[in-house]
């Protein structure tokens, strides 16, 4: 791996009336990184384009946009290790005049003002300011918090004797838990979270989500500029990084993205695990010591966060024995990293305690401390609550019934049915609220 700035310079953008790979001879028979049919197994995918093509390789994004896909796990490390030659603003993208706007992709692309496509000291004022504010968060209050989001969403179900995981509890703890963290009260939160999920969708509805929730963030730090509080928007309002109120409002944003799709996968991926391997006994007695461990397994073999749109290139370099040239895009291949023959552990059995994945992004621009401690704190509890009130929970389905989404940038379950013997709710009507003012 090396970049060297003499390498030649990319030529002048691709004539509209041709493909831009034409002006990339190594994507000739590159793969189409788009469609149901490529996410139907990514592990096999991801080994077949190792075997073809190496650590890097050539593919085509939706629309045949190309692109390189960095799969091998020292090659995402130097990627992600080197924000001087492979950076986070995406104004860099050397394909823009071909990109249409509405884009599939454009959510992972559309540069904003936010700490996502910030660099250097700018990005590092605005992380800065996000660690702090997180850091700041009193863990035995955080992990009270989490039980009493996830006590909550077992009691709407717990006497049912039947649910589907996904949609009524793993995709719900995250946004339940970072409403309290923003200090929303206790009426505003079912709201955000059925906005925060439709959010994720590709209808319209997303973008419809999107506004309100603007809108909600951006009244929320307008009353904590007047009015603070103990929590992460006045916190950053008062921090010394000197953050804008409109600086506040889009990072908080991110923050709320970020937590979402990726620890809502990350509960239901391990929830799964510990249903369908022997490994993990979902009994009381068995399941609670084995939730961390089911945990960093899924981030190794089915990490939430499969692949990330990216790093563009400052300069024409060489990665992984390609010569990539100045602008282009790379994609991050997280999921294919871990899984790279040359890193992995002699025995599989090692990677229970191993955390040197790359699930959580690598370098400047990788998962914020604390980010990664917060969030397993809320998937971890999730895990450990269900299994105290729902001791004999086991799957309603089939295990090969189960389905994954068809995304080649998440991976997450469709549903995961489940049954249990019924049981009753611990917080009495009117009580989480109660519970909720005492501890704000």
């Amino acid at each position: 791996m090396t970049n060297d700035p003499s390498l030649p310079e990319p030529s002048s953008p691709a004539h509209a009336d041709r493909p831009l790979w034409d002006d990339y001879p190594d994507h000739t028979d590159a793969v189409r990184f788009y469609g149901p049919e490529i996410a139907k197994d990514p592990a096999v995918l991801y080994d077949e384009m190792r075997r073809r093509q190496g650590p890097v390789a050539p593919i085509l994004l939706d629309g045949d946009i190309p692109a390189w896909f960095v799969l091998g796990y020292r090659e995402v490390h130097h990627v992600t290790s080197n924000p001087q030659w492979f950076a986070r603003d995406c104004r860099r993208w050397n394909a823009w005049d071909h990109i249409p706007d509405d884009w599939p992709l454009m959510p992972y692309v559309g540069w904003t003002p936010s700490v996502m496509f910030a660099e250097g000291a700018e990005h590092q004022r605005r992380a800065g300011a996000i660690g702090d504010a997180l850091d700041a968060l009193d863990r035995t209050e955080l992990s009270l918090i989490c039980e009493q989001v996830a006590d909550q969403l077992v009691d709407d179900f717990a006497g049912e004797g039947q649910a589907d995981l996904i949609a009524r509890y793993a995709h719900r703890i995250p946004a339940g838990v970072v409403a309290r963290m923003f200090g929303l009260s206790e009426s505003d939160v079912p709201a955000l979270v059925e906005d925060v999920l439709a959010s994720l969708d590709v209808d319209e509805s997303a973008a419809l989500a999107h506004q309100r929730l603007h809108a909600r963030m951006q009244a929320l730090v307008a009353d904590r500029r007047v009015r603070p509080a103990d929590d992460v928007p006045s916190r950053l309002l008062a921090h010394p990084a000197g953050l804008t109120d409109d600086e506040v409002v889009i990072d908080l944003l991110v923050v709320m993205a970020a937590a979402q799709a990726p620890t809502g996968n990350w509960i239901g991926n391990a929830l799964r695990l510990m249903l369908v391997d022997d490994q993990f006994s979902v009994t009381l007695q068995g399941g609670r010591s084995s939730a961390g461990e089911a945990l960093n397994e899924v981030l190794w073999k089915n990490t939430p966060t499969q692949n990330f749109v990216g790093r563009w290139a400052v300069q024409a370099c060489e990665v992984g024995g390609r010569r990539i040239r100045k602008g282009d895009l790379l994609v991050l291949g997280l999921a294919a990293a871990n899984t790279d023959p040359r890193v992995q552990p002699e025995c599989p059995s090692d990677s229970s305690a191993n955390r040197a994945h790359m699930s959580f992004g690598h370098g400047e621009h990788g998962c914020p401390f604390p980010a990664p401690e917060l969030a397993e704190t809320i998937a971890r509890t999730a895990i450990e609550v269900l299994l105290d009130r729902l001791p004999d929970i086991e799957l309603d389905v089939a295990a090969d019934e189960l389905r994954w989404r068809p995304s080649v940038w998440m991976r997450g379950l469709f549903s995961l049915p489940v049954r249990f013997s019924p049981g009753v709710p611990v917080w009495p009507a009117g009580a989480m609220g109660a519970a909720a003012h005492e501890s704000a």
